[in-house]
């Protein structure tokens, strides 16, 4: 792993990024915590622990981190039917969660298998985050409106929202709307431009002074810690998968925010500390009564927009949150329709169709692939880690399928037939190479000499060369002059230690 020496103290920079990003965390925690039917508490709780946590071990000196949407979707579905949500034991069951996502991504990290983290496609990543962007905008409708979600699920509240209009408040309706107009209009300034602290202070003032604004979020009390032998580890069983689930999928937008600005900034950065660092966060949200974190693109640029030199400005943030927790009961009379526009102006861009059509120009299966991913997001939903399971399951059996797919150009000349195999020759893909040379010697009973050319072969296991051996044994059993030519390089080694001593030769075709 890269190392990076970690500084004495903070700079002033450092400073003034950390109480930046907590401006804009603070409320984003509470938006996105409700998002995850957790109340505000979790997601401040898990605001003031994850940034702290995560300081300590990342690479990246501007990656914020802290609670986010597609993670909090997450852990909806992932905790949908294990307990009612807002609820004492649903709290509990978060807080379990997040300590085995953490643990997973510990693990991980410290095995140096950041590279799992690229093993999420292309297709199966963009078909999962355009329809969760999507969920998690219906799943704001109904706070937007002024009313109450009637289920679970996002999309069944948000129709039901909008089929009835004699419900909404328009004050709420009103309030939710200028604030993702707003938020959507300053994209154009600077990103240190504080929108979201002068959204959320201004609504306060216009909600207690004129009682506008619907819903309102309400007293914020800020639970204790738990104690981690009282958390309901019966249900580890029920959490694993969704744990693992969260630790890849979520640690995607890390990895991806980490990777573009060390390139940006010409800096070294670790996939691997980044997962321990990512882990330490989860661990520590969930000892402190939060749940699973992930890293913020927005906020992250804010860091580094105001000014964050080190990753020090990660624990200044986590410090800013923890000293405002006493004064949070001034978000009591924050209109929830404010929060829905918070979330809506921050994922609206996640609900864009293009990536996905994309595919359908680049490749017909992939498109497949994303499509169904998204198809299945929406109809699982809240369920959408069974979605991305499916996703990845597909994707998994369409490279099988795909790598089966062994391409094979043939030519007679005289009496030698030469064959070109194309692709990867491995345990699922030689039977179907030794078929194919089978049915050509018994159409071509003319043919004397046989001549394997391995120059488009990318790869060749163990098994696929054991069966080309094997089928060049037959064929001279058969009478016939058999060997292979053209072996590229990178095939030498497995291709001449299998065959040598077998009286079979690598040719060379002349």
């Amino acid at each position: 792993m890269a190392r990076q020496k970690a500084p004495v103290r903070p700079s002033v920079h450092d400073l003034v990024a950390g109480v930046s990003v907590a401006a804009v965390l603070i409320p984003q925690a509470v938006a996105y915590a409700l998002l995850a039917g957790l109340p505000p508490s979790s997601g401040l709780l898990a605001a003031a622990a994850a940034p702290i946590a995560a300081s300590f071990f990342a690479s990246s000196p501007y990656l914020a981190t802290g609670p986010v949407a597609i993670t909090s979707l997450l852990v909806l579905g992932g905790l949908a039917g294990l307990a009612p949500t807002e609820t004492s034991e649903y709290v509990q069951l978060a807080a379990l969660l997040a300590v085995f996502v953490g643990a997973v991504r510990l693990a991980l990290g410290l095995a140096r298998a950041g590279v799992l983290a690229y093993l999420m496609s292309q297709p199966v990543l963009v078909g999962f985050t355009s329809a969760a962007g999507l969920i998690i905008l219906l799943s704001q409708v109904p706070s937007l409106l002024g009313v109450s979600a009637t289920t679970s699920s996002p999309v069944t509240s948000a129709l039901a929202a909008l089929g009835d209009p004699g419900a909404w408040s328009a004050s709420a309706v009103a309030f939710g709307l200028v604030t993702v107009a707003a938020m959507l209009l300053v994209r154009r300034l600077p990103a240190t431009f504080p929108i979201v602290p002068i959204i959320v202070v201004l609504a306060i003032v216009l909600s207690s002074s004129t009682g506008l604004g619907g819903p309102q979020v309400g007293e914020l009390p800020v639970a204790t810690p738990p104690n981690p032998l009282d958390l309901p580890w019966s249900s580890t069983g029920a959490l694993l998968v969704p744990a693992v689930v969260i630790a890849l999928v979520g640690f995607a937008e890390p990895v991806a925010i980490s990777r573009r600005l060390a390139a940006e900034t010409r800096q070294h950065w670790s996939p691997d500390r980044e997962l321990v660092s990512q882990g330490a966060a989860n661990l520590a949200s969930g000892l402190v009564g939060g749940y699973p974190v992930g890293g913020s693109f927005s906020r992250s640029m804010l860091n580094r927009l105001a000014g964050a030199r080190t990753r020090w400005s990660g624990t200044v943030t986590g410090l800013t949150v923890l000293a405002i927790l006493p004064l949070t009961m001034w978000l009591a009379t924050l209109p929830k329709a404010v929060l829905a526009g918070i979330v809506i102006a921050a994922v609206v861009k996640l609900v864009d169709p293009r990536p996905v059509i994309e595919f359908w120009r680049l490749s017909k299966v992939q498109f497949g692939v994303a499509a169904t991913t998204f198809v299945a997001t929406l109809a699982l939903a809240p369920r959408v880690d069974i979605a991305v399971i499916l996703g990845i399951g597909l994707a998994a059996v369409v490279h099988l399928w795909r790598e089966l797919q062994l391409k094979v150009d043939v030519e007679v000349e005289g009496h030698t037939l030469h064959v070109h195999p194309a692709g990867v020759l491995y345990f699922a893909s030689a039977p179907s190479l030794e078929q194919r040379v089978n049915d050509l010697l018994a159409d071509n009973p003319d043919v004397t000499r046989l001549l394997v050319h391995l120059e488009k072969l990318g790869r060749v296991d163990v098994t696929g060369a054991l069966s080309l051996r094997e089928l060049l044994d037959e064929a001279r059993s058969a009478g016939i002059d058999a060997g292979v030519c053209d072996v590229p390089p990178s095939l030498q080694r497995i291709v001449g230690t299998v065959l040598a001593g077998h009286r079979v030769d690598i040719l060379t075709d002349d």
